[in-house]
């Protein structure tokens, strides 16, 4: 069913209010979230309060942490996510960056001691929005890339985001998973029960798997198998979307002090919280041109892309984006896609936490 973004925005508030988040976090997590679901990232917005209830069950997760700033000049910051969802922290981080990179030319803020922070593009977005050039680098706590001659994963799905404003256009945003695909489109994959793209997940002779059940299962279960890296095989260069996902973790992860998850699951007690990492970028164009000619510029450098000649008519070349701000339009009108099988799992966190159930409700939602 597809569901008006207004009542999946109310559900989503709905269970956080429930599990005890503090009325301010809950807002930037709720806006976070939705924006995630609205732009086509299924497998990061709604989708993802099943994980985050198993962390509120077995205490790692406080959601009434808040962002608290452990050192810092005038360009750089390390921020102590107090072991909260990496919602708030990182609207945090990403604005603050923004602000020191008005004053010094570039802004960097490192994260640690976070949780999952949903759909990296979001925070990219935060820059390009305040006039500035924006990086997002995430740590994860899933273990689920082989890396490239390998049987076993040993990375995770290790996101990059980054996000420049033009002036005519929307701001360019390339928002990618450095496996082929992230571990949550299997989730949703499995969700609608659709069969996966070969390549997208690996057993553990390195055989292509299409079976959507059989996929989850490697992905999120077993020790062998699990997600190729970007590029899908060592013929096609998956070294390189593994390079990209230990660049991706020095940055988010080692440079600021947390967590290497496959070294975290030997120490990792109940309770102890998931010390993701996460890194934000911000750059004022400003530093480097006078105000208003780079963007001016990547509008030309837009329209160069998009008078390229299409292969099919009926597809014409778009820039990084362009397709989540085409969902998110279609969605504000048509509503967010619930398959059923989520809609159930969502009907099941309702009964367990006492939150109302506002779906597929006839409840008027403001």
């Amino acid at each position: 069913m597809n569901v008006p973004h207004e009542r999946v925005r109310a559900q989503i508030e709905a269970i956080l209010q429930s599990w005890g988040m503090a009325p301010d976090l809950l807002a930037t997590t709720v806006e976070a979230m939705i924006e995630t679901d609205l732009l086509g990232v299924d497998s990061h917005g709604i989708s993802m309060l099943m994980t985050y209830e198993k962390r509120v069950k077995d205490g790692s997760l406080n959601l009434q942490a808040r962002p608290r700033i452990e050192k810092q000049n005038a360009c750089t910051a390390l921020v102590d996510g107090g072991a909260g969802l990496g919602h708030p922290v990182s609207a945090f981080a990403m604005n603050l960056a923004v602000d020191k990179a008005q004053q010094a030319g570039v802004g960097i803020v490192g994260v640690r001691n976070s949780h999952h922070f949903g759909a990296a593009g979001v925070y990219a977005r935060i820059a390009a929005r305040r006039g500035a050039i924006g990086m997002v680098t995430s740590a994860t706590r899933g273990v689920t890339m082989v890396p490239t001659r390998g049987a076993a994963p040993v990375l995770g799905t290790n996101p990059l985001a980054f996000a420049a404003p033009a002036r005519r256009h929307p701001p360019f945003v390339l928002d990618m998973a450095t496996t082929t695909t992230a571990a949550g489109k299997v989730k949703v994959y499995d969700l609608n029960d659709r069969p996966l793209p070969a390549g997208w997940v690996l057993d553990a002779k390195g055989q292509p798997v299409t079976d959507p059940k059989q996929g989850f299962d490697i992905v999120f279960n077993r020790p062998d198998g699990g997600l190729s890296p970007l590029g899908g095989s060592a013929e096609m260069a998956s070294a390189k979307g593994y390079g990209l996902a230990m660049m991706v973790h020095i940055l988010g992860g080692t440079l600021v002090g947390s967590s290497f998850s496959p070294i975290r699951n030997r120490t990792q007690k109940p309770g102890d919280p998931d010390d993701i990492g996460h890194f934000f970028m911000a750059i004022d164009p400003a530093a480097f041109r006078m105000p208003g000619d780079f963007e001016d510029d990547l509008d030309d450098v837009i329209d160069v892309l998009h008078a390229t000649p299409a292969a099919d008519p009926a597809k014409p070349v778009l820039v990084a984006g362009e397709p989540e701000e085409a969902e998110r339009q279609r969605r504000l009108r048509d509503g967010i896609p619930v398959p059923g099988s989520l809609d159930t799992l969502i009907r099941g966190i309702c009964d367990r936490s006492g939150a109302a159930y506002l779906l597929g409700s006839n409840v008027s939602v403001v």
